[in-house]
């Protein structure tokens, strides 16, 4: 009875180590599985960090043309209200010149007159 108990005991304890086996290797397939699978998610998320990281770099260019352009911008609107200040004076000037040639008129018109009736 002692040998059928210590057989008993010995495939116990060999079905108890299969089972660890058995457990071990579930154990070390889950592991590499989870790990296969953080590795997986960490190259994923580096990927998309370095299309974010790229993105921001042409956000930048793009920020950099647009200033360029907005100085561009700002250089032909002061141009543009130099050019309008010249404008109003010039018409200011030419306002003048009308009015001088008006009164210019009206006394070219009163002299005929006084030329009509001296030859008269």
């Amino acid at each position: 009875m002692v040998e059928q108990e210590a057989g008993t005991a010995s495939k116990m304890a060999a079905a108890a180590a299969g089972n660890a086996v058995d457990v071990q290797a579930r154990f070390g397939h889950s592991v590499k599985g989870l790990l296969t699978e953080k590795v997986t998610s960490c190259g994923t998320d580096v990927i998309a960090l370095t299309k974010q990281v790229l993105k921001g770099s042409r956000s930048a260019e793009f920020l950099g043309q647009a200033a360029r352009n907005m100085v561009m911008q700002e250089d032909a609107i002061l141009h543009s209200e130099d050019s309008l200040r010249k404008m109003a004076i010039i018409t200011t000037h030419l306002q003048y010149q009308q009015e001088a040639i008006q009164k210019n008129v009206e006394h070219s018109s009163n002299l005929r007159d006084q030329l009509s009736h001296l030859l008269k």
